[in-house]
């Protein structure tokens, strides 16, 4: 195992802790957003913040980097589009009664979650709501899409159905919903939490949706009949974030560990230890599992072994959200800093042995439920 070392490049800019970091689609470019209630614009070539977006009147919950546009929500209830390369805001989407806490952009369509226990979908060009979502009797977390084209011509499915896609929420009242998008109807409830549903990952192909909760539990449902699949029980605290590889689980938690897991089956295959905390971000790379915790250190495991590679120290506080792009590592924290890594030195995975695929999954984590910053420097 090596020590960390230093980072790259410490990119302090933002005055507030950073909630999320999005990565647009050609890997370019980095957009932050954060409690100081404005989101920025980084390239990856040289670590240079190269646009401000400001307008928002409270804290930035989370972004979403587009080619052409960057989206954010906030604690202010709107979400916003800006130009990358004025920093101009391009359309306020107002509607929701509070607190936005995640956005997804897909297909010209803009989905919101909020505390106001609803989501709702916007057009993206025209600015205008175009359904709600509204059943959940609590705070909606986390969303995922399915699209039209993964969904025609399934068993016992009407087209007329699943004519706008099915989208998949989340929410404190222990249930997740998969609505209908064209009709707006909810097509099924998945109950069978005993608590918040945090986090999200759906499997389009397979039709299948992994939630996580502070039950501690992740729960396997096939969202076209609403059947609960799998239960999957070992770890120990709530069920913070996932990622979904290759038909492997891979869920962050409370009690200090990542485990990894058969989704077809829910067996668990392997426990990822070390952390001091909780674990808080997961980003699957090229085989090699990266993690987040309230520890304030960053980790890089071979998923393949389980092997502690390294140990990213720097932070001062959670690390809320990571990404990577060719062998950097991105660490947002909520010490209000970006840190960028050299991952090149990683030992490598066993050439004998196949390296799970890149990920297929939507993910969705949240922050809800997270044990406290760690008050003071990271541990050496």
């Amino acid at each position: 195992m090596g020590g960390g070392g230093s980072a790259l490049r410490v990119c302090a800019d933002h005055r507030g802790g950073i909630n999320w970091l999005s990565l647009s689609p050609d890997g370019q470019r980095l957009l932050t957003g954060s409690e100081d209630g404005t989101a920025r614009l980084w390239s990856t070539a040289d670590g240079q913040c190269c646009a401000l977006f400001q307008g928002h009147e409270s804290y930035v919950t989370f972004c979403q980097l587009e080619s052409e546009a960057a989206f954010t929500c906030s604690a202010d209830h709107t979400v916003r589009k800006w130009d990358v390369l004025t920093g101009q805001c391009l359309a306020v989407y107002r509607g929701h009664t509070s607190i936005v806490n995640r956005i997804l952009v897909v297909d010209n369509q803009l989905f919101s979650s909020s505390y106001d226990r609803t989501a709702r979908c916007w057009s993206v060009d025209k600015g205008q709501m175009f359904q709600e979502f509204r059943g959940h009797r609590n705070c909606v977390l986390t969303l995922a899409y399915s699209a039209p084209r993964d969904l025609h011509g399934t068993p016992c499915q009407r087209d007329e159905d699943v004519a706008g896609g099915l989208l998949v929420t989340g929410s404190t009242d222990g249930t997740a919903k998969v609505w209908q998008v064209a009709s707006g109807c909810c097509h099924r409830t998945l109950r069978g939490h005993t608590g918040a549903v945090l986090c999200l990952a759906l499997d389009t192909p397979g039709h299948t949706a992994f939630t996580g909760s502070t039950d501690a539990t992740v729960r396997a449902w096939d969202i076209l009949s609403g059947e609960q699949l799998r239960v999957f029980r070992e770890h120990q605290g709530s069920v913070i974030c996932l990622e979904l590889v290759n038909r492997h689980v891979y869920s962050g938690s409370a009690d200090r560990t990542v485990k990894c897991w058969l989704a077809d089956t829910g067996e668990c295959v392997r426990t990822f230890k070390a952390h001091r905390h909780s674990v808080s971000a997961l980003k699957y790379h090229a085989g090699t599992l990266f993690t987040g915790s309230g520890d304030a250190c960053a980790r890089a495991f071979d998923t393949q072994s389980g092997v502690l590679q390294r140990v990213f120290r720097g932070h001062a506080f959670i690390i809320n959200c990571i990404q990577v792009h060719e062998q950097v590592l991105y660490t947002a924290s909520h010490d209000g800093s970006l840190r960028l890594w050299d991952v090149r030195r990683l030992r490598k995975p066993d050439s004998r042995r196949a390296a799970p695929e890149r990920s297929r999954s939507q993910r969705f984590n949240n922050r809800v439920g997270c044990a406290a910053e760690v008050h003071g420097p990271a541990p050496t």
